[in-house]
């Protein structure tokens, strides 16, 4: 459940994604020689060549289940050319403004690199990490905290969900219909990073439901959830103890990256979060 103080990802939320890096061959000039050529038996005949092996046909890229649809007409940026993936930047920034107010934007979001943060963000969700460096919103203000019952058990403080309420707030103020349509609309750039990601062949869009099923599916908890806060070896004092509380069920603590963050804002937060997925993931899936 490392750090307490992560981020939320926003919507269709991610990366700056990883670079492929080129593979350079290279040989060293030797002499060559020719194997010994064995001398056969007089009185044996040549042996046949064997028949050449079949070739073995490459294996075809994935069906793809959820096909995005074109832009509905009126929808923002569909008549405007993409620019490409590395200077997209202000376009999408541009295209983000007319969902947000400029507070918000400055307020939740890391808008530089927005598409790439956003796809290696969808893709870590329901992975064990989901680096926070990459993530397209800014950290959560104020730190995560606790109480001990009378049990002596730590558990998550209520108090602590108020920390995400601006948060699913805004998310809640998006129109989910518009937001889909620039995600249509930007479609190609999110493609492109990623298969940069390590995805050449895939479908983005195929993962974003398959994410959103595994977010949508987060049971919401009917009781405080129990933490414990690990134990570091040595002889310098942590300074920032908050960002070393895990899950003390280890069933919860092995969930996803995603799922985590999910029971970590809290029962009320986390059913308001669902219910935006679950409207995004209607209008992203085939039906």
């Amino acid at each position: 459940m490392n750090p307490p103080t992560s981020r939320l990802p926003v919507l269709i939320a991610a990366l700056v994604a990883l670079a492929v890096a080129g593979y350079f061959g290279w040989q060293r000039f030797k002499p060559v020689q020719a194997p010994a050529t064995p001398v056969a038996a007089p009185s044996a005949a040549a042996a046949p060549e064997a028949p050449p092996a079949p070739a073995v046909p490459e294996p075809s890229p994935p069906a793809v289940e959820h096909p995005v649809e074109a832009p509905v007409a009126g929808a923002a940026g569909e008549s405007t050319a993409l620019p490409a993936l590395d200077g997209s930047d202000a376009h999408v920034s541009g295209l983000l403004s007319g969902l947000l107010s400029r507070k918000n934007l400055l307020t939740f979001l890391q808008l530089d690199g927005f598409v790439r943060r956003s796809v290696a963000t969808v893709d870590n969700l329901a992975r064990s990490q989901a680096p926070v460096m990459v993530w397209p919103v800014i950290p959560t203000p104020q730190r995560f905290t606790t109480q001990r019952g009378e049990n002596g058990v730590e558990t998550i403080h209520p108090g602590n969900s108020q920390r995400y309420v601006p948060l699913v707030l805004m998310i809640e103020s998006v129109d989910t219909a518009k937001a889909v349509d620039m995600y249509r609309s930007l479609y190609p750039l999110f493609q492109q990073a990623y298969e940069e990601l390590g995805f050449p062949g895939r479908y983005f869009n195929d993962r974003l439901v398959q994410v959103l099923d595994h977010l949508i599916a987060t049971p919401v908890p009917t009781e405080p959830l129990a933490v414990t806060l690990v134990d570091v070896k040595g002889t310098v004092p942590s300074t920032r103890p908050w960002v070393r509380y895990e899950l003390a069920d280890p069933a919860l603590e092995s969930l996803s990256a995603g799922r985590k963050m999910l029971l970590r804002t809290g029962p009320d937060n986390q059913r308001r979060l669902q219910a935006k997925l679950k409207d995004i993931r209607q209008r992203v899936a085939k039906p």
